[in-house]
């Protein structure tokens, strides 16, 4: 089956199929912190985690900004892209956990996100040890105005890789938190990082094995993320000691099929690769070169004629 030409179910297809028109991500910043961060889980965030709390995008540059002024300064900062018909976009609130607020706060915010008239989708990144039933009531009415998506950073379910990079809670958080989503209507988007240290190419696909056998059909989505090693994180000093391997562009590409092949067609793939922001990346650099990176996938899923769903790995 192919979705537009492609041999995978993208986000771009998705949107285009419910909204007839291309929906673009406009990224915010909620001006929230993380509690891996603060003192209560630790100090120093995950490993792989850069200052700006995996959100240098967000318009981090102008917090005393009120969320219509964000949004208005997202859609300038990527005018160039948008096409003149296109008029619909996701509020985003992506940098460090976008549920850790006190509950009026988080109200107040995600409402005048979901309230503003060009604003389709309300889409929130956050911890799953980060859900409690407030904050889940709250999601669920939000999700009677417009459609919401909850972010997971579940990264990998392997317990010792989730003990080294310091993601600070376990697997069963994970699997409360999905459940508890999924009970409440609301879209849940799970986060994956391949490359992590230590890891091997079955375990990556173990983690992908897991979220296609969630639910009925898998998760709802999902966003394959390259391992950046970003400046000032406890991950490029790691790096710089040669503790760290990086994938080569060709090895990237080949995990990233084996992951397409693995999810169900119902799995909306948000992600293929990831952007570590240039004036921060250490390795791996072509990582920073994005039409290379498409292009070359696009190449290799022709090469090896596999789609979303060809389950022949497992």
């Amino acid at each position: 089956m192919l979705w537009n030409d492609k041999p995978y179910h993208s986000l771009d297809y998705e949107m285009k199929r419910q909204y007839g028109q291309k929906v673009y991500k406009l990224a915010l910043d909620g001006g929230m912190t993380c509690p891996n961060r603060d003192g209560t889980l630790g100090t120093g965030g995950c490993i792989f985690c850069s200052g700006g709390g995996s959100g240098e995008f967000a318009e981090s540059l102008a917090p005393h900004l009120s969320v219509s002024q964000q949004i208005q300064s997202a859609r300038s900062r990527i005018q160039g892209k948008i096409k003149p018909e296109s008029s619909r976009f996701i509020a985003y609130f992506q940098s460090y956990t976008n549920t850790y607020a006190p509950l009026s706060y988080l109200k107040e915010l995600f409402t005048q996100a979901i309230s503003h008239p060009d604003v389709a989708i309300l889409s929130i990144a956050t911890r799953p040890d980060c859900l409690p039933p407030p904050v889940l009531q709250l999601l669920q009415e939000l999700n009677q105005i417009k459609p919401v998506w909850v972010e997971l950073g579940l990264q990998t379910i392997h317990e010792s890789t989730a003990k080294h990079i310091r993601r600070g809670y376990s697997l069963p958080v994970f699997s409360e938190a999905y459940r508890n989503l999924k009970e409440s209507g609301l879209t849940v988007i799970a986060h994956v990082i391949l490359g992590l240290p230590g890891e091997t190419r079955e375990m990556i696909l173990e983690t992908v094995d897991y979220l296609a056998h969630l639910g009925k059909h898998g998760v709802d989505g999902i966003k394959l993320q390259l391992l950046h090693v970003l400046q000032g994180t406890d991950l490029a000093e790691e790096y710089k000691m040669g503790l760290v391997p990086v994938c080569t562009l060709e090895e990237y590409v080949d995990l990233v099929i084996d992951c397409i092949a693995i999810l169900p067609p119902e799995v909306v793939i948000h992600r293929i690769s990831g952007d570590g922001p240039k004036k921060l990346l250490l390795a791996p650099l072509w990582s920073g070169h994005k039409k290379l990176v498409l292009g070359t996938l696009a190449k290799r899923l022709k090469e090896r004629g596999i789609c979303q769903g060809d389950r022949y790995l497992v």
